[in-house]
C-alpha cells in the first residue's frame, strides 16, 4: 500500500504542476473533519485532503499601498477562478480513477462575520506541510510569504500525507506594521477578526473593492527568503 500510496502522491502532484500549480501537499483531516460545513456523507469515507496554492503576482500586489485597488481585485479573482477551474480538473483525474473526490471552491465564504468558508484552506495547507501560521492569521510559506492563494479537495484516493512543517514568523513584524486596522497580534491567536472585517466592509463602502479584501498583510510578508 505504501507503493501506492507514493506512486499516486507522484502522478497527482505531477499532473497538478502541468496545470500551473505552485504548492501542493497532502493532508490527513481525519481530527479536522467534524470542522468542515459539509454533510457527513462521504466524509466518514475520506481521511486526506489535497491542498494546492498558486503564486500572487508580486507586481500587482506592490500596487497595495495602504488600501486594495481595482487591479488586486481582478487579480484576486482571477486567481480564485484559475484555482477553481484546476479543482475540477484534479477531481475529473481522480474520479477517473475510481475515487470519490469533493472540490472546495477557492473563495466561498459562508460567514462573512467569521470569515468562514466550507473548511478552512490554510488549516488543510498547514497539515499539507505547505507553511505554518502566521502572525497575519494567514498560511506563510517560507518561499513566497502569504503571496498565494489555495483550493482544497477531498479525496479518498490513497496517497501518501505530508507534515506540518516546524517554522514560524520568529522576529518578523512586517504585517503588524502594515495592517491598517491593527488587527495583527503578537501570534495568530491574538488576530482581531473583528477589527479586520470592520476595515474590510469600510474599503467596500469606499467602492475601492466589490468584496471584502485588502491585500496589505499579504503584501507586506516575506516568508523567509
Amino acid at each position: 500500500m505504501l507503493k501506492v500510496k507514493n506512486k499516486n502522491y507522484l502522478s497527482l502532484k505531477k499532473f497538478c504542476l502541468t496545470l500551473g500549480i505552485d504548492l501542493f501537499g497532502v493532508a490527513d483531516i481525519r481530527e479536522i473533519r467534524q470542522e468542515f460545513a459539509l454533510s457527513p456523507e462521504p466524509l466518514d469515507k475520506i481521511d486526506t485532503a489535497v491542498s494546492l496554492g498558486v503564486r500572487l503576482s508580486s507586481g500587482v500586489l506592490a500596487q497595495i499601498q495602504d488600501r486594495p485597488n481595482r487591479l488586486y481585485f481582478h487579480h484576486y479573482r482571477t486567481v480564485n477562478t484559475l484555482l477553481d477551474q484546476v479543482a475540477l480538473k484534479v477531481c475529473n483525474y481522480i474520479q477517473k480513477k475510481g475515487f470519490i473526490c469533493i472540490p472546495i471552491p477557492a473563495s466561498q465564504i459562508v460567514d462573512w462575520e467569521k470569515q468562514k468558508g466550507h473548511l478552512s484552506h490554510k488549516k488543510i495547507g498547514f497539515l499539507a506541510g505547505l507553511g505554518w501560521i502566521g502572525r497575519n492569521n494567514l498560511l506563510v510559506n517560507s518561499k513566497l510569504g502569504s503571496k498565494f492563494r489555495l483550493v482544497s479537495l477531498l479525496s479518498d484516493m490513497p496517497l501518501k500525507l505530508d507534515k506540518p512543517v516546524e517554522a514560524d514568523c520568529h522576529n518578523c513584524r512586517l504585517c503588524v506594521a502594515a495592517c491598517p486596522a491593527g488587527a495583527i497580534g503578537e501570534s495568530a491567536v491574538d488576530f482581531n477578526h473583528q477589527s479586520c472585517f470592520a476595515k474590510l466592509k469600510d474599503f467596500q463602502r469606499q467602492r475601492l473593492v466589490d468584496q471584502y479584501i485588502c491585500g496589505i498583510c499579504v503584501n507586506a510578508c516575506r516568508g523567509k527568503e
